[in-house]
């Protein structure tokens, strides 16, 4: 693409993108559950730790930032102080964790929060499964969270998998994690319902065709944010019609959705 072509993007100001939040409808004193992508949204003055002190502006000193801070590499032992948050999650995620106040799970499934509620949020021991009520997930929805998808549609909302728990869907894949024991490194099995989040995207329509889901701009992207606790209803609604919905059709072809269908027929047999 020839130079003069290339789109240039002004940076924002930290606080342009805290009056836009705002606007979006982030309220001050609230726990704020974020996925993200920097790249969606840049550029930023200050990088991603500068989107992250807009997210800490608009919830204000009584709000709580929430993000996943699970690491890449199951089978070593995660280290809440070393271990990076995976690659998939994105360079603000990453810079979060390290951040001075910033609390982490000490499990695998972790998550990472400030505020005045990040104790609660990050505390409990390894759930399995890994989204279930007792889980950094689980909290956020009990305290009221706010979902923010900046840069990233709903294949990224992890409170559906909070829901697929509470649900009981049917379908499950074996994984395991690994963990510290008295200094030594054990393995955990456990069965997963995030086989496959694509069809997360049909959530999208859902919430908005109940005008629960709010949209605009942050920074040069498009965000939408949602009360966690009307991303469970809505979504048990729907799996309470049909507990594959978030399952490919077999003919699609998608290894995980076909290896969890799979696993239900020989449950079955």
């Amino acid at each position: 693409m020839p130079p003069e072509s290339r789109a240039v993007h002004a940076p924002f100001e930290p606080s342009q993108l805290a009056d836009q939040l705002r606007a979006l409808g982030v309220e001050p004193g609230g726990v704020l559950v974020v996925h993200t992508s920097f790249r969606a949204v840049r550029p930023i003055v200050g990088g991603p730790a500068g989107l992250i002190d807009a997210l800490q502006a608009a919830v204000g000193p009584a709000g709580t930032v929430v993000m996943p801070s699970w690491g890449d590499d199951d089978d070593v032992p995660f280290d809440p102080e070393v271990t990076p948050a995976s690659a998939d999650l994105g360079v603000t995620a990453e810079v979060f964790r390290q951040l001075p106040g910033v609390r982490r799970s000490a499990h695998p499934f972790a998550f990472a929060a400030t505020g005045p509620h990040a104790a609660r949020i990050v505390s409990d021991p390894l759930p399995t499964p890994p989204h279930r009520l007792e889980s950094p997930i689980g909290r956020a929805y009990e305290l009221d969270a706010r979902v923010l998808l900046l840069g990233v549609n709903h294949d990224a909302n992890t409170t559906i998998h909070l829901a697929e728990v509470l649900a009981g869907v049917p379908y499950g894949v074996p994984k395991h994690c690994t963990v510290l024991e008295d200094g030594r490194p054990v393995r955990v099995d456990y069965i997963e319902n995030d086989c496959c989040c694509a069809r997360f995207a049909l959530v999208d329509g859902w919430l908005r065709e109940q005008g629960l889901q709010r949209e605009g701009p942050v920074g040069h992207g498009h965000a939408r944010l949602v009360r966690s606790r009307d991303v469970v209803p809505v979504v048990l609604e729907r799996l309470a019609r049909d507990p594959l919905i978030f399952l490919h059709d077999p003919a699609d072809g998608c290894v995980d959705c076909n290896t969890a269908r799979d696993l239900i027929r020989s449950d079955r047999t």
